[in-house]
């Protein structure tokens, strides 16, 4: 549903808030829905307004679409609620949670290899968009500054990417004026390739943008292969085009589940990286990080030093005030888990995606993609000419009933009458969940397999999941 159909639909509801009488006190009879009342009420008929009505949300961990992390084991959750009151940006009235997160971005810094990993740059931020915008920010800004050291023009910037590209960096190139170059996935290269990348590039473009777990299928694109072409290329030509790696969900993955795989800062052609710490770095929504391989690679020109608070900062960041109790989330994580522990958790997602994936591949109406053996995600698509009654948006629907929450969507560019659905496996989704799914699963097919005639359709895409 769009926000505009969203919003006509909230407008066909009453005015008035409907109350409970057992929460209800005096002049509590009516509350309107699109104004502020002129009283307040109490704190207990105020709260149970607000869980009924996200009582209707989804079941977190029946959600199947999102990457985001759902499940925190009990302990992370009295942190969470001893630190929500804490200012990411007050560093001197925070100086521990200040420390705490630079001791992060060194822990990361040195988890991707980085050559000087105690002294480079990287920040926290509220997720994965917000680095990549600040990660591409520093590859325009880079670029700028040598092209007017060499006295040529600076209008024309374009950055590199597959079709398959998360909408972020869509929305980086249309915020920031550079213009986006992509390179179409195709069925049988369904990631970004070094002749499609060779093909893109010229003197303007500020960087190529590989992805460490692509969204729609969850597989590596070939990231030593691309920096290989671009190496060849500058020996041919010297041009010289950095890599940003987009690695939201891989970067918490590959190096534990597959570490002899060269992606990262061993590439001395890959000068920043990106990661979701509330994906597969196992902590609640609202947190990301940007590392760059060494501080010289994100330009001084970019960093504000303010002074704050009583203190002075340096910052690069979009945001300004925001929560603190993530970044010391994602630390807990770094002390309970360890590269042990984080290997285990993911491990086990990768196997209960190997489960799914492969009694998935035995249904008579699936045809599989890929089965999570990169990210713990897999996909599948329906058998051409399996049945014209119903595609993956009914099935979509239909899991609904039973309260799974599981994407169908076109792929990109090229490939848009492919439709397939996608599962992500994250820490919290059990093999007996696994198991209850299948289960679903299959009753589900079995009942869109007895209908008489086709499902009614509004219209050809009228799923609600968005990639």
């Amino acid at each position: 549903m769009t926000h505009r159909s969203s919003r006509q639909a909230q407008r066909m509801l009453p005015e008035d808030l409907s109350l409970n009488p057992m929460f209800v006190g005096e002049g509590e009879e009516a509350v309107p829905r699109f104004r502020m009342r002129e009283k307040g009420m109490v704190p207990e008929t105020a709260y149970q307004i607000v869980h009924d009505e996200i009582a209707l949300d989804g079941n977190a961990r029946l959600n199947l679409a999102t990457f985001v992390s759902t499940w925190m084991e009990p302990a992370a959750d009295r942190l969470y609620a001893e630190a929500f009151d804490k200012n990411i940006i007050d560093k001197d009235e925070y100086p521990q949670t200040a420390a705490i997160e630079e001791r992060c971005v060194h822990i990361l810094a040195d988890l991707w290899h980085s050559p000087e990993p105690q002294s480079t740059m990287g920040v926290s931020t509220t997720g994965s968009s917000e680095a990549c915008m600040l990660a591409g920010l520093a590859l325009k800004r880079r670029w700028q500054n040598a092209r007017k050291k060499q006295g040529k023009p600076i209008d024309r910037p374009n950055i590199v990417f597959s079709s398959a590209v998360q909408v972020v960096w869509e929305k980086f190139a249309n915020y920031w004026d550079v213009e986006p170059r992509y390179v179409d996935i195709t069925p049988d290269r369904p990631y970004l390739d070094p002749k499609g990348v060779l093909a893109a590039v010229d003197v303007n473009t500020i960087g190529v943008v590989p992805i460490l777990g692509v969204t729609y299928t969850g597989v590596y694109e070939p990231i030593a292969e691309i920096a290989k072409a671009l190496d060849d290329l500058q020996e041919r030509t010297g041009l010289d085009i950095p890599m940003h790696i987009d690695a939201a969900s891989g970067g918490f993955v590959a190096p534990f589940l597959q570490p002899d795989l060269v992606w990262d800062f061993q590439l001395p052609r890959v000068k920043s990286i990106n990661v979701s710490g509330h994906k597969y770095g196992l902590v609640y929504p609202g947190l990301g990080w940007v590392i760059w391989r060494q501080a010289e690679d994100l330009p001084e020109d970019l960093v504000f030093r303010v002074s704050y608070l009583g203190g002075n900062m340096p910052t690069f960041a979009l945001n300004f005030s925001r929560p603190g109790a993530q970044v010391l989330l994602q630390y807990y994580n770094f002390l309970r888990l360890g590269k042990e522990g984080y290997y285990k958790v993911q491990k086990y997602s990768q196997s209960v995606a190997h489960f799914l994936s492969a009694q998935i591949q035995n249904t008579g109406p699936f045809e599989l993609l890929t089965d999570g053996s990169d990210i713990p995600v897999f996909a599948w698509r329906l058998k051409d000419g399996y049945t014209s009654n119903w595609n993956l948006y009914d099935l979509s629907k239909q899991l609904r009933t039973y309260g799974w929450q599981v994407p169908a969507y076109p792929m990109p560019a090229d490939m848009e009458d492919v439709t397939i659905m996608r599962v992500v496996v994250r820490n919290g989704f059990s093999m007996d969940l696994a198991h209850l799914f299948l289960m679903n699963l299959q009753q589900a097919v079995a009942f869109l397999d007895s209908l008489d005639g086709p499902m009614p359709h509004e219209t050809k895409k009228d799923n609600g999941f968005h990639h």
